[in-house]
This record gives C-alpha cells, structure tokens and sequence, in this order.
C-alpha cells in the first residue's frame, strides 16, 4: 500500500519537473487586438513550423510586448488577416508570448497554416545567432508541445523556407533547428 503510493507520488513529481510548460504571456497580457475571427485546427497538427519576424530584435519585456504588438497591427491591417499570424512568438528577452495559441488555424506558411503550430523568434536571424534564451525557450515550448499533446506524437519540425520561397527564418536560425531530433529535411 505505501509502496504504490510512493511510487504515484515519484511517477507525479517527475511528470511535473519533466512535463511541466514554459510561462507564456498571454494576449491579455501583452496587449493584444481581438481578431476578427478565429478558426480552431481541425485535428491535432504533426508540424512544427519556426519563423524569425525579419524585425528588430527586442530585449525587454516592454519592447518585445511593442515589438508584437506591431507585428500584429501589420499582419491584420498591411496583409488583411484575422489576426497576428503566428500561433507563439518569443522574444529576445527569453519570454513566450501568445499569438493565436494552441489548436488555432494559423496565418504564417499556406501549405502549412491548417497542420501546423507557428513559431516567429523575433529578431533577423539571417546573419546573426539568436540569443541563447531565446533558443532554450524555442526547445521547452516545441517540448511543451510534444508532452501536453499540442502536437502529434510524430510530429516534425521545420523552417518556414521549407514550405515556401522565403529566406526565413533566417540562415543562422535554420542552420540551429536543423540540428533538432525532429527537424524533417525534407516535408512533404
């Protein structure tokens, strides 16, 4: 009887320090414009799909929630979408920040947007690395994702080049996630 016990007690604790999810800001939090509509994935989505937001990068709290911010006025006012396109974007200063969220129908690679949750690292990445907390908040969401489910059990990672004619996200940034156990060097 106190066997079975402790051995739900360890099994819980390390699911917790193993399984447990990075803080990410929410739209609330950072300010966010409502959309003008939402759409929910229709099934759970086997890709992951990284981005870099080819802007300034930002380092603060308050300048990566303005950074955003002008993210999304751009993409629902300058390309006509329902919303920031990305479904998490992470800033320079290490934070996750809420776009469209999990299980939403994104707005960032069109062969990808309906099986796919969106990533943008905000910054250039084309010539220069990004930071490393920015990498290791990157590796705990996409790992958040595989073990709370967000994602298929095989799901894959990819750089938005792979789904279309862009330099995105960036040569520094794609040459680290083609380094990832699941980066998928040739998508289908």
């Amino acid at each position: 009887m106190y066997l079975n016990s402790a051995v739900v007690v360890l099994v819980s604790v390390f699911c917790y320090v193993e399984c447990a999810c990075p803080d990410i800001i929410s739209k609330s939090s950072w300010g966010a414009r409502s959309p003008k509509k939402t759409k929910a994935l229709r099934s759970t989505p086997p890709w992951i799909v990284v981005h870099h937001s080819d802007t300034p990068a930002c380092n603060s709290r308050s300048a990566c929630e303005s950074r955003v911010k002008n993210i999304q006025t751009h993409h629902i006012d300058h390309n006509g979408w329902d919303d920031i396109g990305y479904n998490f974007l992470i800033g320079g200063d290490g934070n996750i920040y809420e776009g469209r969220g999990w299980g939403i129908h994104g707005a960032h690679v069109p062969r990808y947007n309906a099986k796919s949750i969106g990533i943008c690292l905000i910054g250039d990445f084309q010539n220069t690395n990004p930071p490393s907390n920015q990498l290791q908040a990157l590796e705990n969401l996409i790992k958040c994702a595989g073990d709370t489910n967000k994602v298929t059990s095989n799901y894959r990672v990819i750089g938005h080049r792979q789904g279309g004619a862009t330099k995105c996200p960036g040569d520094n940034l794609f040459n680290k996630i083609k380094t990832y156990s699941r980066w998928e060097p040739n998508p289908s």
